[in-house]
């Protein structure tokens, strides 16, 4: 019998990774994989071989590639078609860069990035959807059009979209092989000791509340997850961070600097939104209580992205100021740590 297994769902694609048979007739790959793959027509096959996100043996083919006893198929397929409608909504999004096959742009916190259970309107892919109404990738029925990767909603900054689907599929396979950069900053409770370094942690959904993710000591649970961080900025009881993504995990960082007793401030799912580091000082207390209230969410900022270009090949990078509400907070903690003396 062939064997068929979904390696890993990494960000907003599936890699698939089957065995043909030992007694597997001459079959042409695209039939070969539209037969094993629930949602994979003949164009998708189609499109991912002229992708180069169908490899035989380790070598990528063509669709019309015959299948040959023994071969070792995989295969990089964006999301399937959706479960829900989406509606076209006139939504603003903030464009940093668009051309014929990608668009990037700037997240605000607060809003969803793809309709799910409790947000099916609002979200960017709304938003989306209204903005390229006439181009044939955003009508084919995907549940998450032109989505490579993905941020949380309380979490502002790059995304990349794809425009058609050789973008689509050209991106993918830079995000599945880890060829992409995203770096994001974030303020932190307290300082990291060493002030660089790696965290790596297998993530999966939490065995107690299956909203949010926990760090696995044992490896043969969730998936394998590495994040690089480097502190910016010393500001007293929390610090400016950088990490930078080797994996994309779902609330990767933010389960992985609470792992290490570095919680994201104000992050309410992960430890983040009491008062971890400082003093008893009342005039403390209500110093972090305000930053609270400027701040309503995790300070977390997908700051900058790299990536090449799928169709000119062109290396790409796209960078961003932080939100006002994060700035805000970080001045706020300069000025503190400046005039700070034993009454706070």
């Amino acid at each position: 019998m062939t064997e068929e297994e979904l390696v890993d769902q990494q960000e907003l694609f599936e890699h698939y990774r089957i065995k043909a048979d030992p007694g597997q007739s001459l079959l042409r790959i695209d039939k070969f994989l539209s037969d094993r793959l629930e949602n994979a027509s003949r164009t998708r096959i189609h499109n991912a071989a002229n992708a180069g996100n169908i490899l035989v043996n380790s070598n990528p083919v063509k669709p019309n590639y015959k299948v040959k006893p023994g071969d070792i198929v995989q295969v990089v397929l964006p999301t399937p078609p959706r479960e829900i409608e989406l509606i076209p909504q006139n939504i603003p999004i903030d464009i940093v860069y668009e051309d014929d096959d990608v668009l990037v742009v700037n997240k605000k916190p607060g809003m969803v990035v793809h309709p799910a259970y409790g947000n099916y309107t609002g979200t960017l892919v709304n938003a989306l959807m209204w903005h390229f109404k006439d181009l044939p990738l955003f009508n084919t029925g995907e549940s998450r059009p032109g989505l490579v990767h993905r941020i949380d909603k309380n979490t502002s900054g790059i995304l990349v979209i794809a425009k058609n689907e050789y973008a689509l599929y050209r991106l993918s396979k830079q995000f599945f092989d880890r060829t992409t950069d995203r770096r994001y900053n974030a303020l932190v409770w307290g300082i990291p000791d060493p002030q660089e370094g790696t965290v790596t942690g297998n993530v999966g959904r939490s065995i107690k509340d299956r909203k949010v993710m926990q760090v696995f000591k044992d490896e043969s649970e969730g998936k394998i997850a590495i994040t690089h961080y480097k502190v910016l900025e010393d500001l007293g009881y929390i610090s400016l961070i950088e990490c930078k993504l080797e994996t994309g995990r779902t609330h990767q960082i933010r389960v992985h600097m609470s792992h290490i007793k570095h919680p994201l401030f104000n992050d309410e799912e992960y430890g983040g939104d009491k008062i971890l580091k400082g003093t008893t000082f009342t005039k403390y207390q209500q110093f972090i209580k305000n930053c609270f209230k400027i701040l309503p969410r995790q300070a977390l900022h997908a700051k900058s992205l790299a990536f090449t270009h799928p169709v000119t090949g062109e290396r790409l990078f796209f960078d961003s100021e932080l939100p006002d509400d994060m700035q805000q907070v970080i001045d706020k903690w300069r000025k503190y740590i400046s005039g700070r003396d034993s009454t706070l």
